[in-house]
């Protein structure tokens, strides 16, 4: 039996390509190191996945920063103001449209479908003119074929790269990407061409937009698509692999009626219905089907029995040599190796599999589908399934029965948000146009080196604290002497906003180095949540309370939202999310009313990950969108009429699910903005009334340009032109955390600047 592995994590086991880009970006070290940084990963991965006996293993999946880029310069679609004139790509136009430069923005940074990783969507337009332009997807082929390891070269998909850019700038709105096409068919010809000249005798095209529910036209387009390539490519076989949920019952018949595609790659784990059109129509003959049934977004050990079974019904129904045991998505939303984690005991240890473990279960898999079935790899898997399903650790009766009795009410506050924005104005006294920032501020070398040292018990509790509030006091300082409206205190005690809540709250683990890339070199360590979710004390009072001692303007108390929480950890599977989310709710709950006792007028409850976690297909959205903002009015509906509740949201297309954000009843929500071409700015255009205040973000945290103060002037006024003055705050796009102060600094004092700038404006027309 064969095995195959969608996609591996790039970053290495200790995040050695993090550290490699940012020395890189920082001029502290040449391209050269950089790229032998990055050989070295991709070798080492290709090695061990030979080693492990899969059967099929992915090349071009390591990328520099995101594959969806790597398309864009692979097909040399760059946006003309980064100057490129033709050529080879080299990192200076790579790394400008990721993370812009001194003269121009970066592009439009969004979530990739439902994950926490982000990609940068294409710009396009009818002049937009494709050509091969880079050649990486071939260097790494012969790359691996010099260790000798043969592997199979993975493409983004030219249909679902089309369908997930947007019209550039000065394009109509309106502008169909997917017109592009035939324009493009030819890159992707030339691109396989050359993979298969250079020996590649397969090639896995991604096309996971085929989840979605498509329109009939966009279907019709993966016909032509694949017609034009396979029909004149043969040698090769083409693989063609979708993921992340089921598969529309129109779509898989779309699908296994494409010709000249060799295989189908689909995920079993999020794809039960998916199983079933399987099971129900089959495949065409001589069609293989690559199984994705080991779980690509989870750190959960495969239940192999479970899987095996599945795997034996296929294989009856197919035939051996047409079923393929694969991840159900890339292994790039996992974790990369348990081996590198020293701290978690032996039972919760056993309960879990990271990337590494991954690709020895999809063998394990392989091998007793073959009759070479592991009996001591198996007997381990099983007394492992066991033990997690018996531990008292998982289960407490009192928070489950707390979360049950949430689902006789909406929790809603009392009072129209409308009447509490009055009674909020008449404590805060905030001018027209507040201002205010995120969270975070910048995490320095120093700062993070005090946090390490007290985790680590090298210095005093005493110390610590003393170190934190001279952190704190100089951001609030450093706020005041800006003359920002509403502070925060920077959170310089956090590590990361949802690992730092789950340190503290009942249920949850922690790695050491399960480091998961969310975009370029930014990784994010999500917790673990094994069993029911409980608060045993204040989480964050201590220093907020002490912030607000400090300053006589509002001080917002900052808190991560059940939500997000549950969206960025890796979560239990044997129970509904919306249960361990209702649990969460409760917790969070506790700390804003502690916080409210505590004299903190302002609260923000960030729910960043709201729009990931929105089911892809249509008819599973209702339900999600449902107990996740009930989840999020749990935690505030028994607060006062004069506390302010704020929330966040981050990168995502959220035009879509306005309503639901308008129904979650925060008194102020600030949103990205910025690196999207004001797109939220179109569903006020269109007429939906917002009531509550809201800040779209007026500058991109996410690149080290400073915008001027015109610049950001111009962003309120396009705001203005769809947002009532009363109702609109001034911010970033996100918190600080990842810039340095050289860049914060300057890009508030402009932000600042302009908001009293159009202050003045507006009072000179009244």
């Amino acid at each position: 039996m064969a095995s195959h592995v969608v996609g591996y994590p790039r970053m290495g086991p200790k995040r050695e390509l993090k550290f490699a880009l940012e020395s890189f970006w920082d001029g502290k070290s040449s391209a050269a190191d950089l790229e032998q940084v990055a050989k070295d990963l991709r070798c080492s991965i290709w090695k061990q996945m030979a080693s492990a006996g899969i059967t099929y293993i992915p090349s071009n999946t390591f990328s520099y920063y995101d594959q969806v880029l790597d398309t864009t310069a692979l097909v040399g679609a760059v946006p003309p103001r980064y100057g490129w004139i033709g050529g080879e790509i080299g990192f200076d136009v790579y790394f400008s449209m990721a993370r812009g430069n001194s003269k121009n923005p970066a592009m439009e940074m969004t979530k990739w479908f439902d994950t926490n990783y982000h990609y940068i969507v294409p710009e396009l337009g009818p002049d937009t003119k494709f050509s091969l332009s880079s050649h990486k997807a071939v260097q790494e082929y012969k790359e691996a074929k010099e260790l000798g390891v043969d592997t199979v070269p993975v493409l983004v998909g030219p249909v679902s790269y089309l369908l997930l850019a947007k019209p550039g700038k000065g394009v109509e709105t309106s502008f169909s990407c997917l017109s592009l096409l035939d324009s493009i068919l030819p890159v992707y010809k030339e691109i396989i061409s050359e993979l298969k000249a250079a020996g590649a005798s397969w090639v896995q095209l991604d096309e996971p937009t085929l989840v979605l529910d498509l329109e009939s036209h966009k279907l019709e387009a993966f016909k032509h698509a694949y017609g034009v390539l396979g029909a004149e490519l043969s040698g090769i076989k083409l693989l063609l692999a979708t993921y992340f949920a089921d598969i529309p019952a129109t779509a898989f018949k779309t699908v296994v009626g494409l010709e000249h595609v060799s295989a189908i790659g689909v995920d079993l784990v999020r794809g039960e219905k998916t199983l079933s059109l399987i099971k129900e129509h089959g495949l065409p003959d001589g069609k293989v089907l690559f199984a994705g049934v080991v779980d690509g977004r989870n750190i959960w050990a495969n239940n192999l029995v479970a899987s095996l079974s599945l795997l034996k019904e296929l294989t009856a129904s197919l035939g051996k040599d047409r079923v393929v045991v694969s991840t159900s998505s890339s292994l790039l939303h996992t974790a990369v190796d348990l081996k590198n984690e020293s701290k978690l005991d032996a039972e919760l240890k056993s309960w879990l599999a990271f990337a590494a473990q991954k690709v020895l279960e999809v063998v394990a898999l392989a091998n007793a589908l073959a009759g070479k079935k592991d009996e001591e790899f198996f007997s381990s898997n099983a007394a492992a399934q066991a033990s997690r399903k018996s531990s008292p650790r998982v289960n407490d009766a009192a928070v489950q029965r707390l979360a049950k009795d949430l689902h006789g009410s909406e929790h809603r506050r009392a009072t129209p948000v409308a009447i509490r924005l009055d009674e909020q104005q008449k404590h805060l006294h905030l001018p027209i146009l507040p201002t205010t920032t995120i969270g975070s501020f910048p995490q320095t070398l120093e700062l993070r080196r005090v946090r390490r040292e007290f985790k680590a018990k090298k210095i005093a509790e005493e110390a610590y604290i003393k170190a934190i509030q001279a952190e704190i006091a100089k951001v609030c300082k450093l706020q005041e002497e800006l003359d920002i409206d509403v502070l925060v205190h920077g959170e310089p005690e956090r590590n990361d906003m949802v690992e730092y809540f789950g340190e503290q709250l009942k249920g949850f683990a922690f790695t050491e180095n399960g480091w998961v890339q969310s975009y370029g070199s930014r990784c994010v360590k999500p917790p673990v949540i094994f069993g029911d979710v409980s608060r045993p004390s204040a989480m964050t009072v201590f220093w907020s309370k002490y912030a607000q001692s400090l300053t006589a303007r509002p001080m917002k108390g900052m808190l991560t939202g059940p939500v997000t929480i549950l969206n960025w950890s890796f979560v239990r599977n044997d129970q509904p999310r919306s249960e361990t989310c209702y649990q969460i709710a409760l917790a969070i709950k506790d700390e804003v009313e502690d916080l409210e006792a505590a004299g903190i007028n302002v609260i923000q409850i960030d729910e960043a990950a709201l729009r990931e976690g929105l089911p892809l297909r249509k008819l599973e959205q209702a339900h999600y969108l449902n107990w996740a903002v009930h989840s999020f009015r749990i935690t505030n509906c028994g607060v006062k009429d004069t506390t302010q509740i704020h929330t966040h949201m981050c990168y995502s297309h959220f035009n879509d699910i306005i309503h639901s954000i308008i129904d979650m009843d925060a008194d102020v929500i600030t949103i990205e903005n910025s690196r999207s071409d004001e797109k939220l700015l179109r569903v006020f255009r269109d007429g939906v009334k917002y009531g509550a205040g809201i800040g779209p973000g007026v500058y991109d945290i996410h690149s080290p340009r400073v915008p001027d103060t015109e610049e950001i002037a111009d962003r309120i006024r396009k705001m203005l032109d769809v947002l009532e003055s009363k109702v609109l705050w001034v911010n970033p796009d996100c918190g600080l955390k990842t810039r340095k102060y050289g860049e914060v600094k300057p890009a508030l004092i402009n932000m600042v600047e302009a908001a009293k700038k159009l202050r003045a404006e507006l009072a000179s027309t009244n």
